[in-house]
C-alpha cells in the first residue's frame, strides 16, 4: 500500500471512530467527536452532526453548531435556525457566528 493510500485509510478509519462517538452515552466524547469531525472538513459528517443539534448536554449542541459552521453547507441553516431559541445563550452565540461562517464561506465559493 502507498504512502497516499495508508494516509486515506487511516483518514476513514478516525472519521468511522469519530462517527461511533456521536452516539456515546458519554457527553464528552460526543463533544470531542463533533469538534473532530468540523476539523475534519468531510460533508459526509453533516447529517450524523444534524443528528446531535437536540443533545441533551449544552456543550455538545454549542460544539455540534460549531462544526456545521466549519462545514459551511448552506442546507444546515434551516437546523440550525431553532437553535437561536436555545437555552444556552453560548450556544445561542455560536448559531450566529455559523450561520456567518456558513454565508461567507459561500460567498467565498462566487468570487
Amino acid at each position: 500500500m502507498g504512502e497516499k493510500q495508508e494516509r486515506d485509510a487511516k483518514r476513514e478509519e478516525m472519521f468511522a471512530y469519530f462517527l461511533r462517538n456521536l452516539t456515546s452515552d458519554n457527553p464528552s466524547l460526543r463533544f470531542g467527536a463533533a469538534h473532530s469531525l468540523g476539523r475534519m472538513n468531510d460533508p459526509r459528517a453533516i447529517e450524523p452532526l444534524i443528528a446531535l443539534l437536540n443533545d441533551e448536554d449544552w456543550r455538545v449542541r454549542f460544539k455540534t453548531v460549531w462544526a456545521l459552521g466549519r462545514l459551511g453547507d448552506l442546507r444546515v441553516l434551516a437546523f440550525l435556525s431553532p437553535l437561536s431559541r436555545d437555552e444556552s445563550e453560548t450556544v445561542r452565540d455560536s448559531v450566529v457566528q455559523a450561520k456567518e461562517e456558513i454565508l461567507r464561506r459561500e460567498s467565498m465559493k462566487h468570487r
